[in-house]
């Protein structure tokens, strides 16, 4: 039943109009181009008694890459624009806030004009928020990121990022899965353990793209930066071979064993490694007979690229390979194989590259709202999720420390500052849009989705201030 073409058509209550996915609740007709009808539409409430007007929208038309792309770049360009004059937040944060903002009045709009919010929400869906992350922007921002990691600062720090990264991922796991099991429980909504687990793996690594893009300006003490940044650039290899695994024992498709683990992460790990630093020293050497800044960017590119796709075909971690690849390239690389002109510029690049995707990226977080079922059990279970993710971060922060320190008393300010700048971001939600069905999936995306933005709109934003308080005393 298609009703944009401007005939008049009559519904029996009860039919699903095919071109605005309307359940309808009495008849109703499509005369030039205006729906006029009784609506009940998933989200929004039916009311029998008002008589809506509006353009008809042509939303089943799908979207080119092209067009996609284009709309998304204009989008965010505009909240770019309103946080630059009227909000003043950090550009990533800000156009979070604006794109949440934004999105929330189109679904309160979405109560009169139900067309223009599913018209939207249709849009917004077309974009696949996870292949976007894992095969476009991912490569690129980790690249960048670990190219401007000096290693010779991140090797003093190297016990404690090696820590965090592997024990203190697989602490927090065990402790979130379990405290949002009994969350579950407690508020009438039960879902296994084992899946409770799986949330526990994909929200339990710090994002290192959010975690770069506001250690910048966070003021932080140098020794606490680097172990933050180590600790982003380098957990996600734990936390994708524990969700994978646990997401197969959740779903049956394979039984639990510790040496088929073991040995999973270890491919994965070292795998990584050996092919990260191949491919980056074979990079640096190409660099090295070249004094050509455009041919060395270009490089760079396919080899951030490139690299990450073929790990990827190895069934390695490729988070984990190209971050290998750039600190090779930014450490090794840039002292050997590029002239002072190539240097200023392909760092100039990159620097250029980061900002720009984690602006999409971020502008991507705050449109993704628009495309979820947020019903009042999720807010809740949301809510409730926060306080035990940031218990399981501090846990599992200031476990592997006192380890680390024989047990001598642990600098209350540096587990504080640490467990306050555990960022989460487009990985975790990314990770969980790629969830298989099953009958909690829209409720873990739900509270997935609160969990990042309370991290990225509460504690990004006050993490500078936390680091300038605890300085004073």
């Amino acid at each position: 039943m298609l009703c944009w073409t401007g005939k008049e058509m009559l519904c029996d209550p009860g039919v699903t109009c095919q071109s605005q996915r309307l359940r309808v609740r009495a008849g109703f007709f499509c005369r030039n181009g205006l729906f006029s009808y009784f609506y009940d539409i998933p989200g929004y409430p039916g009311i029998p008694t008002r008589r809506f007007l509006f353009p008809t929208i042509n939303v089943i038309q799908t979207m080119t890459v092209f067009q996609i792309t284009g709309a998304l770049l204009a989008v965010v360009a505009v909240f770019g624009v309103i946080n630059h004059r009227f909000i003043k937040l950090p550009d990533t944060l800000g156009i979070t806030a604006v794109g949440l903002v934004a999105c929330m009045g189109i679904s309160a709009l979405g109560f009169y004009y139900p067309a223009m919010a599913v018209a939207a929400r249709k849009i917004v869906t077309q974009i696949d928020f996870a292949d976007i992350v894992f095969h476009g922007l991912l490569s690129l921002l980790l690249f960048a990121g670990a190219l401007h990691v000096d290693l010779s600062r991140m090797r003093t720090q190297r016990g404690a990022v090696l820590m965090l990264a592997t024990i203190g991922v697989l602490i927090s796991v065990a402790i979130v899965g379990l405290g949002f099991f009994y969350v579950t429980q407690w508020l009438g909504h039960p879902v296994s353990l084992l899946w409770c687990l799986v949330f526990g793996a994909l929200i339990s690594p710090t994002d290192p793209i959010a975690v770069l893009s506001v250690l910048k300006g966070a003021g932080a003490p140098e020794s606490l930066e680097t172990k933050i940044t180590g600790e982003s650039l380098f957990n996600d290899g734990t936390a994708v071979v524990a969700f994978v695994t646990l997401v197969g024992l959740a779903t049956g498709a394979n039984e639990f064993s510790v040496t088929s683990v073991a040995v999973d992460l270890l491919r994965e790990i070292a795998g990584a490694l050996l092919l990260g630093a191949s491919l980056g020293f074979a990079a640096s050497l190409l660099l090295r007979g070249i004094d050509s800044y455009p041919v060395e960017i270009l490089i760079t590119l396919a080899l951030a690229t490139g690299g990450y796709s073929l790990a990827e075909t190895l069934h390695v971690s490729a988070p984990l390979a190209v971050v290998i690849m750039g600190l090779v390239i930014g450490n090794h690389g840039a002292l050997t194989s590029m002239s002072e002109k190539t240097r200023e510029h392909l760092f100039s690049f990159w620097e250029l590259l980061d900002e720009l995707l984690n602006l999409v990226l971020f502008g991507l977080i705050g449109l993704e709202i628009i495309a979820l079922s947020l019903h009042q059990h999720i807010l809740w279970l949301g809510l409730a999720a926060i306080p035990v993710v940031l218990l399981a971060r501090g846990i599992s922060v200031s476990v592997p420390l006192l380890a680390l320190q024989n047990f001598r008393r642990l600098n209350p300010h540096s587990a504080l500052v640490l467990t306050w700048g555990g960022l989460r971001g487009g990985i975790s939600i990314a990770l969980a849009l790629s969830l298989p069905d099953f009958h909690g999936r829209d409720m873990f995306i739900g509270v997935t989705y609160l969990v990042v933005v309370f991290s990225l709109l509460v504690q990004a934003t006050t993490l500078g201030r936390l680091v300038r308080l605890l300085d004073q005393r």
